[in-house]
């Protein structure tokens, strides 16, 4: 059985607690959850799923073998997380329920990467590192997709699209073929993407178009 924690004790990071429960229902069970380690609370609070075990002090600390999951929907603060944190007992898994890669032997997938809630990937996907995909995701063949990037619920990804890194997809939204994004790009929810969009910018609407504040 491998100790696991969870990085974030909000509202993401307890659907992730869920889902190690529901894996753990329904396979032999694989994950002892230890609890939440959250910089934005106090240690011993508690929610529904387990305890506030410390910050990231308290995490590049701990001294024995630990997997965590990082639960942060946002790209750029999951990136700043992952480099404070340099303890050699820390290892970043990824996990993957009731989800559907159609061509396991044709794609590739890295580290810390958290699929959940029937997501679906199509053939020749390959996957960076600290990826979240929520529930319903779906992902088109030929698809390369960098890291640190956010994918609420319901997102579409359609075929031969490359995505670079630290960018956030509203729920619903949608990407249509053949489409490279770049780094750091917001698509709003319900927005449909139909041509290459700048970094570091916004888009909303159908089509999406660039949102300036």
């Amino acid at each position: 059985m491998t100790d696991v924690a969870i990085y974030g004790a909000g509202g993401f990071g307890r659907e992730v607690a869920g889902t190690l429960m529901n894996i753990n229902r329904r396979e032999p069970i694989s994950w002892n959850f230890l609890g939440f380690f959250d910089d934005g609370m106090d240690v011993g609070a508690e929610n529904e799923y387990g305890k506030v075990l410390g910050g990231l002090e308290a995490l590049n600390k701990w001294r024995k073998e630990l997997s965590i999951f990082i639960a942060i929907g946002n790209p750029s603060s999951v990136k700043n997380i992952v480099g404070k944190i340099h303890n050699q007992y820390i290892s970043f898994p990824n996990l993957v329920d009731d989800s559907e890669f159609l061509d396991q032997n044709n794609s590739s997938i890295g580290i810390g990467n958290i699929i959940i809630g029937s997501c679906s990937l199509s053939c020749n996907t390959h996957i960076g590192n600290f990826n979240i995909f929520n529930h319903f995701v779906s992902v088109g063949h030929d698809t390369t997709i960098g890291s640190y990037n956010s994918f609420m619920p319901s997102v579409r990804i359609s075929g031969n699209v490359q995505i670079g890194d630290e960018n956030f997809f509203g729920v619903g939204s949608i990407v249509l073929q053949q489409i490279s994004i770049g780094n750091n790009i917001k698509l709003g929810a319900g927005s449909v993407l139909m041509h290459k969009p700048k970094d570091k910018s916004l888009y909303i609407g159908n089509p999406a178009k660039l949102f300036k504040f």
